[in-house]
């Protein structure tokens, strides 16, 4: 999701990302690399296109899908690209994050290089006031955990621990809204099926606040961001069916 209410969809296959506006308009950009996986947006409109493996870069396009310039990945920090989980814009700040942990300052929405590159312990909040991680602790118990560390003194805030109660296949978000509320979800399977756990959490505290069960995709195509936090809060769910693609909105109850 991008300013104005704007929706970006990165379609791999078809080597283009598709804006549809608030009004339903749609409009699709050509990007260069058909092995383009991640698709982030900034706050100006600024399209970050990770590609691990062709051009082992972070493409960078404005919001008419004019090149403006490529950050390498290889580099201080990263000297894999393959083991590269995820880009995140932070203000005018690129990052690529480094096996679901640390995020690796790779450049700016301008196109320039950083140098020298620094790194963060998490990914920031949308607030500005936090780093945040996640993991999981014991996936057959469905043990998972959450951790903040405060901005910009990096100071350890909290880990939480989530009991999920049913065993966990795989972490599917981590992000926040503007406010700053944390949104975490995991994929589990309850009573032989697997479902979405949607849990929210106060940022200050790590208390969750409120949960949601959501559909899984369960088909063998795979995408690195199945869920998306909305900057107003909630998120929305990319459902994939033999049908196509929904998009579905849920928040926690």
């Amino acid at each position: 999701m991008g300013p104005g209410g704007k929706m970006y969809v990165l379609d791999q296959v078809n080597d283009r990302v598709v804006r549809i506006d608030a009004d339903g308009k749609r409009t699709a950009l050509p990007i260069a690399a058909p092995t383009t996986q991640d698709l982030v947006v900034g706050a100006d409109g600024t399209m970050a296109l990770l590609d691990r493996f062709q051009g082992k870069e972070v493409a960078l396009y404005d919001d008419q899908g004019n090149p403006i310039g490529a950050l390498p990945l290889v580099g201080e920090g990263l000297d894999n690209p393959g083991l590269v989980t995820g880009v995140f814009v932070d203000g005018t700040d690129v990052y690529a994050e480094r096996e679901h942990g640390p995020l690796v300052k790779v450049g700016t929405t301008d196109g320039k290089p950083a140098e020298p590159r620094s790194e963060i312990p998490g990914r920031p909040t949308r607030d500005g006031k936090a780093f945040i991680k996640a993991g999981i602790i014991d996936a057959p118990t469905g043990r998972a955990y959450v951790a903040a560390n405060a901005r910009p003194s990096e100071q350890h805030m909290y880990t939480r621990e989530l009991k999920l109660e049913a065993p966990i296949h795989s972490i599917q978000l981590l992000d926040t809204d503007l406010t700053g509320q944390i949104y975490f979800a995991a994929q589990v399977e309850e009573e032989g099926n697997d479902v979405i756990l949607l849990v929210c959490l106060e940022q200050q505290t790590g208390v969750a606040s409120g949960t949601a069960i959501l559909p899984a995709n369960t088909l063998p195509e795979e995408s690195f961001r199945d869920l998306i936090v909305l900057d107003e809060g909630g998120v929305m769910l990319a459902l994939r069916s033999e049908e196509g693609v929904s998009y579905e909105y849920y928040d926690c109850e």
